[in-house]
């Protein structure tokens, strides 16, 4: 029996519940597979929409003020609905490589497929060691943001320490998560992260229209290409949140069923973004371009306080959802990706926590890095690269008519897929990352200008400052910045 089963993994196109089908279903499996060992469409979505907003909730009304109400607005429609896109070519190219791998009867009940492995296996090793170097820098300063984040909300709680000793101590905490073995453990974490998420959206926005417009609130935006395309690389980020698809994938029982899941999350998010970031930024306008974190401007209250723990929370699950694909390329190259021992795999993967750790400290600059990341890594990984690869995989006849997944009707098939995909790299290669490129590397330089490297607290207020200096006796926290013309559309 067990043999017809391993037979009836490896036929094409038939996937299974390759970790659980066979096991006797008592009382302790029945409560892991609820709990914890997930692998349905629901799981998916729940685990790409918690993973795409994340903390970037934070800093959208930040971006909002740089772009303008208008432009922040049809930029999260636009890069929503090129994220789904994009998306959808990386689960066709799953799709297609898996197929084509259980055709020759090799069985992944084992291993985690990965995306470097999906276009080592369809295109070759140097669109494997191209994805690979994009995917893996990317999850790991995606890893690094979230530690970042961590520390800049729970300073809005207790300041008593600073950021950075913030970071050390939620390092250590986000560190657990190489006890996580894989996306089929993240049931339980998807359901409540995107529970979290959804609370401190409507937070903002409610708490921002009951807050009412600040005394003499300015919307100046946009008034600078640098603040213009840094906003607008940051909502680029927001939307390229499916570096992860294919280990989420991999995850579930079923992956053919993915195909629009990306899209429904992103549809599901846009209503958490869009009032949140619009209403902040009515209400503060742009007092926002000195407070890349949203927290810092609403006053003190337990709903506030409700709303940065959760995103607490969220941010150490976001965390693991980094870092799981990072832990899982350390093991194949230390050769432990099989071992079936959680303890020694949890052991092996501790090294990749370290140097992410160490960024977060050098980097704190919550809001800049965003969109230095969009621009620089983003932009290749999930747009870029997918959009090329689909392109080059099914450039013959021959390919295009035995592709496992044929393009939908209603996009003009494979003119239409071809056309979309031109469009993709063009404007991400332009938009997104030569102007965004020296855009959000010129404000990342200037923070570091001006608050240098290994800085304690970022964009924290002076510790002599009196409260009658405080503008319009808000919580403001970015004292120091004030007259740099990058973090600021006028001056005093």
């Amino acid at each position: 029996m067990a043999t017809d089963k391993v037979v009836e993994t490896v036929i094409v196109g038939n996937y299974v519940e390759m970790e659980t089908e066979g096991k006797p279903r008592s009382m302790k499996s029945k409560i892991s597979s609820l709990f914890w060992h997930g692998g349905s469409v629901y799981d998916a979505w729940f685990s790409c929409a918690s993973n795409q907003v994340a903390q970037v909730l934070l800093t959208l009304p930040y971006s909002f003020s740089q772009l303008g109400m208008l432009s922040g607005i049809l930029f999260q429609l636009f890069y929503g609905l090129m994220g789904s896109w994009t998306a959808y070519l990386i689960s066709v190219l799953y799709v297609e490589y898996r197929t084509r791998k259980e055709r020759e009867k090799v069985d992944f009940r084992n291993h985690v497929i990965q995306w470097f492995e999906v276009l080592d296996g369809l295109l070759g090793k140097h669109w494997r060691n191209v994805g690979l170097a994009f995917n893996c820098t990317f999850l790991l300063f995606g890893s690094v943001i979230q530690l970042i984040a961590c520390a800049s909300n729970i300073y809005y709680i207790n300041d008593n320490l600073d950021k950075r000793t913030w970071t050390y101590i939620f390092g250590a905490c986000c560190a657990t998560t190489v006890f996580i073995p894989s996306f089929h453990n993240y049931r339980i974490w998807s359901f409540l992260g995107l529970i979290m998420t959804t609370y401190t959206a409507w937070y903002l926005t409610i708490a921002s229209l009951l807050h009412g417009q600040v005394e003499g609130v300015q919307h100046s935006g946009p008034t600078k290409l640098v603040l213009y395309f840094t906003g607008a690389t940051n909502i680029l980020y927001t939307f390229g949140g499916h570096a992860v698809t294919v280990e989420i994938m991999h995850a579930m029982w079923k992956p053919q069923k993915f195909k629009a899941i990306y899209l429904l999350a992103t549809v599901y998010v846009l209503t958490l973004t869009l009032p949140s970031a619009a209403a902040v930024y009515w209400a503060f306008g742009d007092m926002l371009l000195n407070h890349s974190n949203a927290f810092s401007l609403l006053p003190r209250n337990p709903f506030r306080d409700m709303a940065v723990i959760l995103m607490l929370i969220h941010q150490f699950i976001t965390f693991g959802f980094a870092c799981t694909p990072l832990y899982f390329v350390w093991e194949k190259a230390i050769g432990m990706h099989e071992c079936k021992s959680l303890c020694k795999r949890a052991a092996a993967r501790l090294p990749v926590v370290i140097p992410i750790w160490f960024l977060a400290i050098i980097f704190p600059f919550f809001g800049p890095i965003n969109s230095t990341v969009g621009s620089l890594l983003v932009s290749f990984t999930v747009y870029i690269i997918p959009a090329l690869a689909h392109i080059f995989t099914f450039k013959s006849a021959t390919a295009r008519e035995n592709a496992v997944e044929q393009p939908p009707k209603y996009f003009g098939r494979w003119v239409g897929a071809y056309t979309i995909n031109i469009f993709v790299v063009v404007w991400v290669l332009i938009v997104g990352f030569g102007f965004g490129g020296w855009a959000s590397v010129t404000n990342f330089v200037h923070q570091i200008d001006t608050f240098g490297l290994f800085t304690k607290c970022y964009q924290c207020p002076p510790p002599a400052l009196p409260p009658s200096s405080t503008p319009h006796g808000l919580n403001a926290t970015a004292a120091a910045p004030l007259h740099h013309p990058l973090n600021h559309t006028r001056h005093p």
